[in-house]
């Protein structure tokens, strides 16, 4: 059974759908002034590899993602470049589904705006107002936090001890710091629209409410986004939400971790950021292959822990993924030899138990890889005794099944070539980074693959067991073999 661990809960819980077999997830998207960054890629993948898994797993998914197309930074882009906010927005719109489509990340089934929701903004403001949770100054609105006893829950921050957080204006008119914006009113300059509080636009907090509830319901199954959203925003979303409607807003909260350089956030304000386009822009290889090499490396870490960016964590996924497709063109030969197909079956079999178990535990893709990398060695090892046509077009079926779940191993053709992408300032040297990537695996699914280790080291299978304890090194467990034959393992 699935299990996803919920921020709202702080644990992992079974997941159940309101409605059974079909889920509704809501997942806050970009704010469009400018190019996506690695970050807001790794973010994307993580929710499309959770759509996709959710699918295999027999759920029809309800998808909606939804792009900000008015905000402040938009508005002092467009002034800058002497143009309107629609020209800004309507290009980064398409920017970033050019750069999704690189990576391989599918459109959402619903990709709402806030400039289309004023309505819906407006009539969720007046109902926070009528409700005595809101209330409105010269134009404005805000939200009045003491009145929502619960606010605070999904943080876990007590309110008297909050300060002003991300894209809280400090304001004398408000009865509490936290109070934050409904609705600003219009600056010269500024796109507005009509309200029963004056020309005005939303604040960025209720237009995902707005949106969310229009397209999915006044409760929904999932609602995602980076870990930097948790606060203000989603602890603004439930409070607004849950204020308005008198209902739970939604049931299970996911949060992917950051991307790092030099273990610090990757962030535009700190100008340590690659882009999506940059990092394409560099590769010599295709843009398919790229895309595949990226999909790789970001899903490499469990999408709850933080994941350092560098040249040499990306050859290594490169590697990895030169390994598989090594493999297909292995099956792509013709051998009528079926000394090994029995063992296909077996081998398969296992893959598939270790990675629905690894995805049913809070989609853990690095041990999901690792189940692939499993059979990938069992497969090469069979391929030597011979497997016939048939029993290497179900191998193969078999990578692209599960490899859909994580969006890999589809593509028909793979050219082995040299990838380049400078991390950070040369050096004298012009050395890479010494970052790796480390992902988090639980302590059974360590001793798992030590017992697997042990058991190819007793029948003397040392190619495997050396391959089970390079994957554990990648994640940065160390295996020490004792002098009785027995070994033991530490992070």
């Amino acid at each position: 059974m699935l299990k996803i661990y919920n921020t709202l809960s702080g644990k992992k819980e079974p997941f159940e759908p309101l409605v059974p077999k079909t889920v509704r997830m809501y997942v806050c998207g970009v704010t469009v002034y400018d190019y996506c960054h690695i970050g807001h890629a790794r973010s994307a993948l993580v929710f499309d590899m959770i759509r996709r898994y959710l699918e295999y797993s027999g759920y029809r998914v309800e998808f909606a993602k939804n792009f900000t197309d008015v905000d402040d930074k938009i508005i002092k882009r467009a002034n800058e470049q002497g143009v309107s906010c629609d020209q800004i927005t309507v290009k980064y719109i398409q920017a970033y589904h050019e750069d999704m489509g690189r990576l391989g990340v599918r459109p959402a089934s619903i990709e709402p705006k806030a400039t289309e929701h004023m309505a819906d903004i407006v009539r969720l403001t007046e109902t926070l107002i009528s409700k005595g949770l809101a209330y409105h100054v010269n134009g404005d609105v805000y939200f009045e936090v003491a009145k929502y006893s619960d606010y605070g829950r999904l943080s876990k921050r007590r309110l008297d001890d909050l300060q002003a957080g991300a894209r809280v204006e400090v304001d004398e008119r408000k009865r509490h710091p936290m109070d934050f914006a409904l609705w600003k009113s219009s600056k010269p300059g500024e796109p507005a629209w009509d309200s029963p509080w004056g020309p005005g636009r939303p604040g960025w907090h209720i237009e995902c409410s707005a949106m969310s509830i229009r397209h999915l319901g006044e409760t929904f199954d999932i609602h995602g986004g980076g870990m930097d959203l948790i606060f203000p925003h989603h602890e603004n979303e439930i409070a607004q939400s849950c204020g308005a409607t008198g209902k739970e807003f939604a049931r299970y909260w996911i949060h992917n971790g950051f991307v790092q350089i030099n273990q610090e956030k990757m962030s535009k304000s700190l100008g340590n950021f690659f882009t999506i386009r940059e990092i394409f822009e560099k590769s010599e290889w295709s843009e398919a292959e790229t895309g595949e090499m990226l999909r790789y490396f970001l899903l490499a870490t469990q999408y709850r822990g933080p994941l350092d960016f560098s040249d040499q964590s990306l050859k290594e996924a490169k590697n990895a993924v030169n390994g598989f497709y090594d493999l297909f063109a292995r099956l792509a030969e013709s051998d009528g030899n079926a000394s090994g197909d029995e063992g296909l079956s077996q081998a398969i079999e296992r893959c598939r138990v270790s990675f629905r178990g690894a995805m049913d535990d809070d989609f853990n893709t690095p041990v999901a890889i690792a189940a692939l990398q499993g059979l990938r060695s069992d497969v090469n090892k069979l391929l030597d005794c011979g497997l016939s046509t048939e029993a290497r077009k179900v191998a193969r079926g078999e990578f692209r099944s599960l490899g859909n779940c994580l969006g890999l191993f589809q593509l028909d053709k793979w050219q082995f070539g040299p990838f380049v992408v400078p991390i950070g300032p040369a050096t004298e040297t012009d050395t890479a980074m010494p970052i790796t990537v480390k992902s988090v695996l639980a302590d059974a699914d360590i001793e798992r693959m030590l017992q697997e280790r042990n058991e190819a080291r007793s029948r003397k299978d040392f190619k495997r067991a050396d391959e089970i304890r390079k994957s554990l090194a990648s994640h940065g467990i160390i295996i020490e073999d004792k002098p009785d034959g027995t070994s033991r393992w530490k992070r």
